[in-house]
């Protein structure tokens, strides 16, 4: 049920006359950003439930069906998706009890574990992407312009962080 009043746009008059409008101005923006944040995940998990998927599963899946050979080492998996190690674990076990992914030894270095991609995983992926496609990945209040100004500009702030170097 949406709310009355915009609680950021509230936080950011408070803010305001509490510190100016320099500090409210990137203050608000950042809350407004945590908050689409928070939006996308729950309709992303809501599109992705019928698929018995979460949004991390999902790109965990995706990240597999990417590559040449169907798997990569589990660090390389957290590298990619930007977190840590524990949770690329809880993910790979998740998907393997789901038959999406399974565990198989490096084949050069003993002590790394690959998680792959199953036949069935690549077909859950597939029906997935077709409904988040379908969905304009829940962007649809964005026109494509507007879309692509939000991407250059985000891409800024994390290039400006350090984010990636290319």
């Amino acid at each position: 049920m949406p709310l009355r009043t915009d609680p950021i746009a509230e936080a950011r008059r408070h803010w305001t006359d509490r510190w100016g409008p320099e500090p409210a101005r990137p203050m608000a923006a950042v809350t407004a950003v945590m908050r689409v944040q928070q939006i996308l995940m729950s309709r992303f998990n809501a599109i992705l439930r019928p698929h018995g998927l979460t949004f991390p599963r999902y790109e965990a899946l995706m990240l597999l069906s990417f590559t040449h050979a169907g798997a990569l080492p589990l660090g390389k998996i957290g590298e990619r998706l930007q977190v840590h190690r524990t949770s690329v674990t809880n993910i790979v076990d998740r998907l393997e009890a789901d038959g999406l992914a399974r565990r198989v030894p490096h084949e050069s270095d003993r002590r790394a574990t690959l998680a792959e991609i199953t036949e069935r995983g690549r077909e859950v992926a597939e029906a997935a992407t077709r409904d988040m496609n379908a969905s304009g990945f829940a962007f649809d209040a964005l026109s494509a312009d507007e879309q692509e100004q939000l991407s250059l500009l985000l891409e800024a702030v994390r290039r400006a962080e350090g984010d990636f170097s290319g």
